[in-house]
């Protein structure tokens, strides 16, 4: 008899491919889960077309050669710009276990402010790349500050920032619609019915990056930006004490704050920090594109919500979840013309989001079980040397 003695067992082999079991069950799980919820949506959205008597495999085939043109492909990434920078807004509340659905809001008002700003008369002597900062950091100002009254609202007297930020972005949207007209800041340009704020000096316009062949559009310089607010975002949480607060009060506040976290202070600055980000959201268009606010800006920030999720609050998980939605959302227009209703699409999105979130959750079930049943074997072994 040969037993394994506690101080060694875990430099048995036999402890190293329990382990190794574990984490090997654990990964497959979840890089299956959202393959899996893509098949699933797929086969949904499948199952409508057949239901209508469209032919599933010509509607997808459509929607794949369409999105590969280079127009679409610029068009996809840039769309995901502005999707991947709600989602990491979202996220960051998340990961405390905060849910900020007022991010449409916050965008909304700070693209507004940034582009007066840029665009005002006094603003002139500035030059164009300093014009440019001062807009990104109003912007995130603007978000911070809107978001930060949910925050506030929370830990002062205990309001839901569900209930908060949702009653913040009918606050956003009407402030938003009374200074843009032409008895604020708005303008009415020649021949158009829609109000706008004045365009931005060209100075102050972000150049496009032609970075895709046979394509005369660009890809938006400011998804640069985003790719940094996806590091940042990354190092932020994983590897700074502020990050771990933030984690551990979400995990378990009672034990954070008896750790010495001063778990309200967390509240606000997480909030806060999450405005920040969503106040980015809008300058993509605004410095690339549009070089004005318009009236169409908005109703992003609830697709940030569901991109959030698609990825797990994870930096690499987004930006495919976003890149999937601008996927999905640019690949639509070709289905009028072949006479399919678009609205499978939307019906694919929110498939996709639910079939995800249920197969994360039995991912991890399914590594919670096999986690158990390593530590089970674990204390019977123990008893075992135990007994010897």
């Amino acid at each position: 008899m040969n037993p394994v003695s506690g101080s060694s067992l875990r430099r048995h082999p036999l402890w190293h491919r329990m382990v190794g079991r574990v984490d090997l069950v654990g990964l497959v799980a979840r890089l299956l889960a959202p393959v899996g919820a893509l098949l699933v949506a797929f086969a949904i959205s499948a199952a409508v077309l057949g239901i209508r008597g469209e032919s599933a495999t010509t509607a997808f085939s459509q929607m794949f050669e369409y999105a590969a043109l280079p127009d679409s492909q610029v068009d996809i990434i840039n769309r995901a710009t502005f999707y991947y920078l709600a989602a990491v807004a979202v996220a960051f509340g998340f990961r405390m276990g905060l849910f900020n659905i007022g991010v449409d809001g916050q965008y909304r008002l700070a693209t507004l402010m940034a582009a007066a700003l840029g665009s005002a008369s006094f603003m002139g002597w500035l030059p164009g790349a300093l014009r440019i900062v001062l807009m990104v950091i109003v912007a995130m100002v603007v978000g911070a500050i809107w978001a930060g009254l949910a925050g506030l609202l929370k830990v002062t007297r205990g309001v839901s920032e569900v209930i908060s930020t949702i009653m913040l972005n009918a606050v956003a949207g009407g402030l938003v619609a009374f200074l843009n007209t032409t008895e604020q800041w708005g303008i009415r340009p020649e021949g158009s019915n829609a109000v706008s704020t004045p365009l931005l000096p060209e100075d102050s316009w972000l150049p496009n990056l032609r970075l895709i062949a046979d394509s005369e559009a660009g890809i938006y310089a400011f998804s640069l930006v985003a790719v940094l607010v996806g590091v940042g975002y990354w190092l932020l949480l994983e590897r700074t004490r502020f990050g771990f607060d933030l984690r551990a009060t979400g995990y378990n506040p009672a034990a954070a704050a008896a750790s010495g976290v001063d778990a309200k202070r967390m509240v606000v600055l997480t909030m806060v920090v999450s405005g920040a980000i969503a106040g980015l959201v809008g300058l993509p268009q605004l410095l690339g594109e549009t070089h004005a606010f318009t009236d169409n800006v908005g109703g992003v920030g609830f697709t940030g919500i569901a991109i959030a999720l698609l990825g797990r609050s994870r930096p690499v998980g987004m930006a495919l979840g976003a890149l999937l939605w601008s996927f999905l959302d640019r690949s639509s227009l070709i289905l009028d013309l072949a006479d399919i209703p678009r609205e499978i699409v939307v019906i694919m999105q929110g498939s996709t989001v639910l079939a995800v979130v249920v197969a994360y959750e039995l991912a991890a079930r399914l590594t919670k079980r096999v986690q158990a049943r390593t530590v089970g074997y674990q204390e019977t072994t123990e008893r075992k040397e135990q007994r010897a």
